[in-house]
């Protein structure tokens, strides 16, 4: 990519998509496609036909999805699954069909089998069942990744894939009904730290290990893989660190100065027990995060406290 190309962001208003934009807009790049919801509707294909016939984008980046935390797919398999096949379906084929040079699609650790060994490296992929709670989730984007890999195999074109890890960071979504964990106890931590409630409950056991990415850190990734890697093989994105949730609770409500008690409600579903990634092929070609996991915490707080307090 150089600084006239055309890039098609899809799905620029969330979290992972803005942080592309401004990532992109920092370097200097001029001619960002960006769409909204309104504006083109990336479930319906004949809506998505006109817009890339119109643009032209020379590069593709599918960042938009449905997503949520285990709650929101517990509840809503049957979006999560279709919703998800045809935003990407839409975008990745009509690339296809434009001549895009490069796709960048998104996938999700969630892929990964539920007693994937760990760290889980990129040649574990569909070497087991999916986490039956995100189970809807995991197979959309498992079509995803093979839809650009088929591609990819068929007409020789760049249609690569990256798996990040548990993304958090500016514009996340704080919504509790559909949340992911970091958004989640920030905003009841804030809550009950505003209202002085002695105790924030927590779903599951606490024992559970998670791996987080700060989404900066991630678009940075995005647009390292972009200019440097046009491989068939998809790519780990993380941090290769994990932490408990119950020591991520604890560093939250230190960072944020919440004085009440953390009670983990074990009746609750843990989630896979372990997901960590395997970052060493995304390593050695020669990209690392640099945003610890407390200075992003720190960093997503005052967000929160600036934009949605």
């Amino acid at each position: 990519m150089d600084k006239k190309s055309k890039i098609y962001i899809a799905g620029h208003t969330g979290m992972v998509g803005s942080a592309i934009v401004r990532k992109l807009q920092k370097d200097g790049f001029e001619h960002l496609i960006l769409k909204t919801r309104d504006e083109v509707d990336l479930l319906d294909q004949e809506a998505v036909r006109p817009s890339f016939l119109q643009e032209k984008p020379d590069y593709v980046i599918v960042a938009a999805a449905r997503v949520g935390g285990i709650k929101a797919n517990i509840t809503y398999p049957a979006e999560f699954l279709y919703e998800n096949l045809m935003i990407q379906n839409n975008i990745i084929w009509l690339a296809h069909e434009q001549g895009v040079k490069k796709l960048l699609f998104l996938g999700s650790s969630c892929i990964y089998p539920r007693e994937c060994p760990q760290p889980m490296k990129e040649e574990y992929f569909m070497d087991g069942k999916p986490e039956s709670t995100n189970e809807s989730y995991a197979l959309a984007k498992i079509a995803g990744m093979k839809l650009c890999e088929y591609i990819y195999m068929e007409f020789n074109k760049k249609f690569i894939s990256c798996m990040p890890t548990n993304i958090y960071g500016k514009n996340d979504n704080f919504d509790l009904e559909s949340s992911h964990v970091i958004p989640a106890l920030i905003r009841r931590m804030h809550a009950a730290k505003m209202n002085s409630a002695k105790e924030v409950v927590i779903w599951g056991s606490g024992n559970s290990r998670r791996e987080f990415l700060h989404v900066d850190d991630l678009a940075d990734a995005i647009y390292f893989l972009m200019q440097n890697y046009d491989g068939k093989q998809f790519l780990n994105v993380g941090t290769g660190e994990d932490i408990s949730i119950k020591e991520l609770a604890s560093m939250i409500k230190d960072i944020m100065g919440y004085g009440g008690a953390l009670v983990f409600d074990t009746t609750k579903p843990d989630g896979m027990p372990k997901k960590l990634l395997d970052v060493s092929l995304l390593h050695q070609l020669g990209w690392r995060h640099t945003i610890s996991l407390r200075d992003g915490l720190e960093k997503t707080y005052e967000w929160f406290l600036e934009t949605l307090h």
